[in-house]
């Protein structure tokens, strides 16, 4: 099946302004800590962005694709990709969410769009410094904020101008990294789609090898400093936590990932509620 995608690169200076210090400040337990301590780290940490800048790029490939939901699962392209509902209301009378919710049913006989995207770094950023622990350190949760703040950049421009659901949005990047923005972009791996496995179909769609990210046998990316997720537009999508999964829901989506059982089990090991 062809697909239509999108290849992006970026200095690093285009996205330092992207970068969230508060979740680098917590990378490194300095959250709460003095002012100052603070201080002297971001220092360093800007010392060595402006390092890094002209020798290391960062990178996107992402897609905006007819969809439609079926059930639990959301059909891109023509290509099936089962998700995961709440067994438990992130409070009391909530429904149970599932990504799946966000997306126009495949009964409606309406075409929906979903954005599916893959950030990443070159591979090279944190090798220059395997002899020096504090630097080492320093350039990862650097590489892995650059990643993170390069999928933060890729959005904007999506939702401005590649899927332009949002073509006069204007936001300071406070409200940028506080996401007032419409719409959400769940990572894979985290708490609403915690199985690291779905990276497998999303790199056949994206071709991830092609800004130099491989899978591992479980999905996890490499470099780390990627992040790989959907993109939805819908005014109503938010963020949740999928919580723990029974036997039951467990036996469900291996039938519709098509895989086995057991090896599901391992996906989602962390998710599964105790037998």
């Amino acid at each position: 099946m062809k697909h239509t995608v999108v290849r992006l690169s970026y200095s690093v200076h285009d996205i330092e302004p992207y970068v969230n210090w508060l979740y680098f400040f917590y990378a490194w337990s300095m959250n709460g800590k003095p002012k100052d301590a603070r201080q002297k780290l971001k220092d360093d940490a800007l010392a060595m962005l402006r390092d890094m800048d002209g020798r290391y790029k960062t990178h996107a490939v992402f897609g905006v694709f007819d969809a439609n939901s079926d059930g639990d699962d959301i059909i891109v392209d023509g290509v099936r990709i089962p998700m995961l509902r709440q067994q438990q209301p992130s409070r009391n009378g909530a429904p149970c969410l599932c990504l799946a919710d966000f997306v126009r049913p495949l009964s409606s006989g309406i075409k929906d769009k979903v954005g599916l995207f893959c950030t990443t770094v070159d591979a090279s950023m944190t090798d220059d410094n395997k002899d020096d622990p504090y630097s080492q350190m320093l350039s990862q949760t650097l590489a892995d904020r650059l990643a993170e703040g390069t999928a933060e950049k890729m959005h904007e421009e999506v939702r401005r101008r590649y899927w332009g659901y949002a073509p006069d949005e204007h936001l300071t990047m406070q409200e940028t990294h506080a996401e007032k923005y419409q719409g959400i972009r769940p990572a894979i791996g985290y708490p609403s789609l915690p199985d690291t496995s779905v990276n497998f179909i999303l790199s056949d769609i994206l071709n991830m090898p092609s800004i130099g990210v491989r899978l591992t046998e479980s999905g996890m990316m490499i470099p780390h400093s990627s992040v790989s997720g959907f993109m939805f537009a819908n005014a109503h999508a938010r963020y949740f936590e999928l919580g723990k999964i029974g036997e039951d829901q467990l036996r469900d989506y291996a039938r519709r990932r098509q895989l086995p059982v057991e090896m599901v089990r391992k996906f989602l090991q962390s998710n599964l509620m105790k037998k």
